[in-house]
């Protein structure tokens, strides 16, 4: 009798490692212990009053409008209207037929929107950039769809530019290997923060443009900037598809609702895999979703952000006072509401066991204060996931002050650790 067991597709996926590190503080949380939750990128808000309240009016409203039935494919079109008039608000350059209400799809969260976008432009075998530091769904969700990956290494300041883009197309030229097909990339950045500038955006556009890379340009973290303006890919390129979700800067994490904007030649692909993957968003969640950009709404959006500053600056000042940890082992943080460091060589002793997984391991058991190793986030094939970490603040002010005041009380005793580990080696 032959056997039955998964599929070697769902079995070399790896698991997400923050919802792992999230798993074990919520069983000691549930234990009784305070447990301060610095490892997942949720905002500490709930979704803004007016889209509660506009969810509520719906669902008890009369019976039609109660109802929750099924909406086109590609969403509402009243929502996809507001979108579309948010980029030609916001993003003035950008050529009008890129962002028509016709190029814009609702979408189950960005994670819906990353699969449609894979599927839609991508086949088996195909090879796909992304980061060295980045997102690590997009390597997960490529590889069980049957994509390689090109992981291409980001320069001194943690971004993917032109430039390195360009030397890995050389490479694989004068290597004979595969061209790359796509390329995708977060910018403000998951987990590094940093952010391309208009003009490093625009480089890369080109560059894909004319080597024939399909660009999904991952816009998620857009509104949550401190002092730099974002820039969209849409304004440098036809072919770019965007990718954003109401999770992050509209603070709708579990409302499972995002968007995309996406190219001409796309249209219909995109369509047709929305309709049997997804059939559509979350109905309730496009509903309340148009509350959005209603001027209360976007006050009270802007206080987050005003939160989210303060406690940027205050992690920032605190790693300042830890002369283990030199500046340039701390990414830019220019926006998002992540700090991602490196370690360096000095502070772990990996032939030991103690490197950034132990270090934040420990932390959560002795502290109570929950922050992400990076091998979540690098390159499986290096070494540095296991030298950097990421702390979020999306989780609030007094939440920071207490998790870098247990950290720094922590610290002192890893770098012992360490220490005396090296020793012996």
């Amino acid at each position: 009798m032959e056997s039955i067991h998964p599929s070697h597709r769902s079995l070399t996926v790896k698991s997400f490692k923050v919802m792992d590190v999230l798993q074990r503080a919520n069983q000691l949380e549930a234990s009784g212990r305070t447990i301060y939750h610095c490892e997942v990128g949720q905002p500490e808000s709930g979704a803004p009053k007016n889209v509660a309240q506009a969810a509520v009016s719906a669902l008890t409203g009369s019976p039609s409008e109660a109802r929750m039935g099924y909406t086109d494919a590609f969403g509402l079109k009243p929502l996809r209207q507001k979108i579309s008039e948010y980029y030609k608000t916001k993003h003035v350059d950008v050529p009008e037929e890129r962002i028509g209400l016709d190029r814009v799809v609702i979408t189950t969260g960005s994670s819906g929107g990353f699969l449609l976008a894979f599927t839609a432009c991508f086949d088996t075998g195909d090879v796909v950039a992304v980061a060295s530091s980045g997102y690590p769904c997009y390597r997960n969700i490529l590889q069980a769809l049957g994509c390689d990956l090109a992981n291409v290494p980001i320069n001194d300041d943690f971004k993917l530019t032109a430039a390195e883009l360009r030397k890995e197309i050389q490479e694989r030229e004068n290597a004979g290997n595969a061209r790359l097909k796509g390329l995708i990339l977060s910018s403000p950045s998951n987990p590094t923060g940093a952010m391309l500038s208009a003009e490093e955006l625009k480089d890369l556009c080109e560059l894909c443009d004319k080597e024939g890379i399909r660009f999904l340009s991952d816009e998620i973290y857009h509104g949550i900037t401190y002092g730099k303006k974002e820039a969209t890919a849409l304004e440098y390129s036809s072919t770019a598809i965007v990718i954003n979700s109401f999770s992050k800067y509209y603070s709708m994490s579990g409302w499972r609702l995002g968007w995309m904007v996406v190219p001409s030649d796309l249209l219909d692909p995109i369509n047709v895999l929305q309709q049997n993957m997804f059939i559509n968003a979350p109905t309730i969640s496009q509903t309340a979703a148009m509350k959005c950009w209603e001027p209360d709404t976007i006050q009270e959006l802007e206080g987050h952000i005003a939160k989210y500053r303060a406690s940027r600056e205050f992690i920032l000042k605190e790693l300042e006072n830890i002369k283990e940890i030199p500046a340039k082992n701390v990414a830019p943080a220019d926006g998002g509401f992540y700090v991602y460091i490196d370690l360096g060589e000095d502070n772990v002793a990996t032939e030991a066991g103690l490197g950034s997984t132990e270090m934040c391991r420990s932390l959560l058991e002795e502290e109570g204060v929950a922050f992400t190793p990076g091998t979540d986030f690098e390159d499986p094939s290096g070494n540095l996931g296991d030298r950097r970490f990421r702390i979020s603040y999306a989780g609030g002010t007094n939440t920071i002050q207490n998790a870098m005041g247990r950290f720094r009380q922590f610290w002192s005793g890893w770098v012992k650790r360490v220490h005396e580990a090296k020793q012996k080696i």
